[in-house]
């Protein structure tokens, strides 16, 4: 979830969608209310009520990146060093840690620093729009990372009545897109990542 968003003001809507893209990218859409679209489809330009400003695309590679040159032990012992923290801010806010740290994983590899091409950063991959709501000064700090990450984990498992699909799909694609599809959405970049999440939880948990 680099740098902030690049408005790009061609507008869209959400109508029947196109063939999907070749590229493997995903293209990004901010709606009227600061909510962002994520699709593998790019969605024809148009003017209707429901009008969508496109953004850009990008292909979610912070993870990919991130993990360049580590051994799964590496990855092991990154991720250890903020176990303390996973524990402390799931526990506070009732969410499994395994969970939290196979989210943690595959967001960014356990790399504090690592940024997305849409600007989204740290450890959860927060959004600077997200962090703020969040509370999150600082998206690089690990301890308030976690700390926002879980707590909007937190709030779409209660959204989505403690569905673990939903709740997880929510956090990739956003929780309207969830809802609107009445489930995982058809997006091939959320369930590769919803399927990535849930086989690293099962590895993580007790």
């Amino acid at each position: 979830m680099r740098g902030g968003w690049t408005l790009g003001l061609a507008l869209a809507v959400l109508l029947p969608l196109p063939a999907p893209a070749q590229t493997g990218e995903i293209h990004i859409y901010r709606g009227a209310n600061g909510v962002p679209l994520y699709t593998d489809r790019k969605i024809t330009p148009r003017i209707t009520e429901d009008v969508y400003a496109y953004i850009g695309k990008y292909g979610r590679p912070t993870a990919v990146l991130s993990c360049q040159g580590l051994t799964e032990a590496g990855l092991q012992a990154r991720g250890a060093q903020y176990q303390h923290l996973i524990d402390r801010h799931a526990r506070s806010y009732g969410v499994d840690p395994a969970l939290v740290k196979a989210m943690m994983r595959v967001e960014s590899c356990f790399d504090a620093n690592a940024v997305s091409k849409v600007g989204a950063q740290g450890l959860m991959q927060l959004m600077p729009y997200t962090a703020q709501k969040l509370g999150v000064r600082n998206s690089f700090d690990p301890d308030e990372n976690i700390r926002g990450g879980v707590q909007y984990l937190s709030g779409l498992l209660k959204r989505f009545n403690n569905n673990l699909e939903h709740a997880i799909a929510a956090y990739n694609a956003g929780p309207l897109n969830v809802e609107k599809y009445r489930g995982v959405p058809p997006f091939t970049e959320t369930q590769s990542y919803l399927k990535r999440v849930l086989a690293h939880y099962r590895r993580y948990a007790p």
